[in-house]
């Protein structure tokens, strides 16, 4: 008879040093010898204190049973708070840190050792927590709620690796004193001040006739909530603090002071027979004025279908608006008085632009945001994104150089923060551009699952699919366009994605395609070049000779360039590419 599996529900301590190998490298003897004094005068004996078991060490590592939420939460604060003290005292290189994760669920008891799911979120909470913080999941947080006095920010929801499920995550960051629950930072000094702004969404009036149309309202404003933590730019308040506002008047300015929000996004709900329209408004918290509003009609046939796609328009067009409002907030302060986020803030658009002047500029702004703040992923990835954009533009002397960096910069971003869309997307790139197309679109599917409603990284995964011979890519880029149609770079994905119906034989799609883009930007010369392709496979000769004119006129060479194009990693689809350049050169 086979012994049944011992499980048990535990709250589980995942610890960790910061920059262990580091510290090895420095003084190997120096460093055990500090770890050993730092367990034996206070971790093991505050851990016993508190009720709570060592159950695994390795090395750097411990991971701690606790029978008790709040137990293990107050033993870890209490560690943190005392090896803060500790390392007051010492130089610099000595100074040992903890990151530490704590996690509430049902585990596998094997001998002293622990296993299972709830394991691994803790182990993953841990390493998303920052040097002398503790980062707790949405269980632990509502076990401890009320219970014990330290401030814990909402993380909003985080997607860790090998992790099925998207977790909530709550942060303490360290204490002051008066008992703060993050040390506030001079605003003169830009390497700690961090200007990322906060998003309250506030619950949507329900304007039906009756009230209980309530449930679609409050539903719809969750599901926001939920599609606005896939970015990382900003942070969102919790459900819980913002529903608080639900059914009363408020002002704007008020609930930005109460929650620490900088953007309020509110709104209404009205279904009538078989329609529903949802109104959106983001407002400035600070003056009251309203940088977006828009309002989205939607047939009620499919109710889960139309309100997926009400918060998936409302997410992906709140994000870059909330990035430019943000913009125009940092022009007047002076240079030497940016954060990392700010510069990164800055960085971002000039990147975007695809030219090795601005791509040199944005470069710089990465780098000086990575000098203040050298684990701030978002710098990293847009690092990655000029070098790679440098490679494609062929504005670099050496391209595998070249590559090389942008890999390395992305990889340094997904280790940065392994749930960030665009670091992954920029790792994406840079492996496509080296050939490497299974990982390549192993990452920019990884970039999409991490942020579903993110235009930029949809049409990433589309186009990265369509040149492995995918033919579904064209549907991923064709939601991108759905999703975000006034997108900076749009004329260059429409291109790619008239490109796409060209090869696949919808030569009226791939018309009206390049010609929109060329309506965006009529100075980027693969939009011709498609144009003419697409018209030729139509019969329209003349039309294609005008659009061949255009093309070199804007860049001389460019169509001879074309000779011997093969994009694809798909021999097939290189040779229809090949049959149709043929058909227009002979024109």
């Amino acid at each position: 008879m086979t012994s049944r599996t011992r499980r048990k529900l535990a709250a589980i301590v995942a610890a960790d040093v910061v920059g262990w190998s580091r510290l090895m490298g420095a003084d190997e003897v120096g460093t055990l010898s500090i770890l050993k004094q730092h367990r034996r005068e206070l971790i093991d004996p505050r851990i016993t204190e508190f009720g709570g078991r060592i159950a695994n060490t390795a090395g750097d590592s411990l991971l701690v049973e606790f029978p008790s939420a709040v137990d293990a939460v107050q033993c870890s604060v209490d560690i943190q708070r005392e090896m803060a003290e500790r390392n007051a005292g010492r130089p610099q290189d000595q100074q040992m840190m903890f990151r530490i994760g704590i996690n509430l669920g049902d585990v596998i008891a094997d001998g002293e050792d622990v296993f299972g799911d709830g394991v691994n979120v803790a182990a993953r909470l841990e390493a998303s927590a920052e040097p002398g913080g503790v980062v707790v999941s949405d269980t632990i947080h509502e076990q401890t709620l009320g219970k014990l006095a330290y401030p814990f920010e909402d993380g909003g929801l985080q997607q860790f690796k090998n992790i099925d499920r998207p977790i909530r995550t709550w942060r303490w960051t360290g204490a002051t004193d008066t008992g703060s629950d993050r040390t506030k930072a001079s605003p003169q000094d830009p390497k700690a001040a961090d200007e990322r702004p906060a998003i309250a969404v506030v619950p949507f009036n329900n304007m039906s006739a009756s009230s209980d149309e309530d449930y679609f309202s409050d539903g719809l404003t969750e599901d926001i909530i939920t599609a606005l933590t896939y970015w990382r730019s900003f942070d969102v308040i919790a459900r819980n603090s913002s529903f608080a506002y639900k059914g009363k008047s408020f002002d704007v300015r008020t609930v930005g002071r109460e929650l620490g929000a900088r953007y309020v996004l509110e709104g209404s709900v009205r279904k009538q027979k078989s329609r529903v329209r949802a109104t959106a408004q983001l407002i400035d918290c600070e003056n009251g004025h309203h940088v977006w509003a828009e309002k989205f009609d939607r047939d009620l046939e499919d109710i889960f279908q139309m309100q997926d796609e009400i918060v998936q328009a409302i997410a992906s067009v709140v994000a870059p608006q909330l990035d430019r409002a943000e913009l125009e907030r940092s022009a007047l302060r002076k240079p030497e008085d940016l954060d990392a986020w700010t510069l990164c803030l800055r960085a971002k658009p000039l990147v975007r632009r695809r030219t090795a002047e601005s791509s040199a500029q944005a470069r710089a702004l990465f780098s000086r945001a990575i000098e203040l703040q050298p684990d701030f992923s978002e710098a990293h990835a847009g690092l990655a994104m000029s070098h790679n954009v440098d490679a494609i533009n062929g504005d670099c002397a050496d391209i595998d150089q070249t590559l090389k960096q942008a890999m390395n910069a992305a990889r340094m971003a997904v280790a940065h923060d392994d749930a960030s869309a665009w670091a992954h997307h920029e790792l994406s790139t840079a492996y496509q551009l080296l050939g490497l197309v299974e990982d390549a679109i192993a990452e920019a599917g990884i970039a999409v699952r991490l942020n579903p409603n993110d235009a930029y990284t949809l049409h990433a995964l589309g186009n990265k699919s369509d040149l492995a011979g995918d033919i579904s890519g064209i549907s991923h880029m064709e939601r991108a366009q759905a999703l975000c149609p006034e997108d900076a770079s749009s004329p260059t994905q429409l291109a790619f994605l008239a490109r796409a119906y060209l090869v696949a034989g919808d030569y009226i799609a791939s018309v009206r395609v390049a010609r929109e883009a060329i309506r965006k930007d009529a100075g980027k010369p693969a939009s011709h070049y498609i144009l003419a392709l697409g018209l030729v496979m139509q019969g329209d000769t003349d039309g294609a000779r005008g659009a061949i004119a255009e093309c070199d006129g804007i860049s001389p060479g460019f169509v001879e360039s074309r000779r011997g194009w093969q994009p694809y990693s798909d021999a097939a689809c290189n040779a229809r590419l090949a049959e149709i350049r043929t058909a227009t050169i002979g024109i």
